[in-house]
């Protein structure tokens, strides 16, 4: 039985520039790359998006008024405070400028019911957002703010991200409470 053939490998200093003689078998390896050079990768949308997830938007905190506690049937009113976000971030060697505004508002009334808004509600007297709980008990109500936004790179002209981001805010704990009326002398 004949053994298996066996690759020939050239001697490695036959096939160095300065061998004493010319191997024609040698075959030039490549030198290894240099993680540092080569083309550079430039920032796209989905790398702006992956920021804003990893620096995260603001998380608004919902006002309810009354505060605390409602009636079953009352008006009971919604806010929140909204200011624009801004941030400079650091993407594949480039700065980024962020800048979100709030683009709309989706409020959870916490009894199953949801109101979505272009505007942040303002407190009483203005009855901008407002809500009647039917049943007495607990909610928790939140707003969740739908952010549009636009970003720059190194100083160029800004762009703006074809999808919106949406921060899920904190709840706040409401009690729903059932009054009669009672009539005295």
């Amino acid at each position: 039985m004949e053994p298996p053939p066996t690759e020939h490998v050239p001697d490695p200093f036959y096939c160095r520039p300065e061998a004493p003689f010319p191997n024609d078998d040698c075959i030039t390896r490549p030198e290894p790359a240099d993680p540092t050079e080569g083309p550079e990768r430039e920032v796209r949308p989905g790398d702006v998006v992956e920021a804003i997830e990893r620096v995260g938007l603001p998380r608004l905190q919902v006002a309810v008024q009354p505060a605390g506690s409602t009636l079953v049937n009352l008006e009971t009113i919604f806010h929140t405070s909204a200011t624009p976000f801004e941030r400079s971030v650091d993407i594949l060697d480039s700065t980024v400028d962020l800048r979100a505004t709030p683009a709309g508002y989706t409020w959870h009334h916490g009894d199953g019911t949801t109101q979505t808004t272009g505007s942040p509600g303002r407190p009483y007297p203005a009855l901008d957002i407002v809500h009647r709980y039917r049943e007495p008990g607990r909610a928790s109500a939140r707003v969740d703010v739908t952010y549009r936004v636009t970003y720059r790179i190194d100083d160029g002209d800004w762009q703006q991200l074809d999808t919106t981001i949406t921060a899920t805010g904190p709840a706040t704990t409401l009690r729903i409470r059932e009054a009669r009326p009672v009539l005295t002398r």
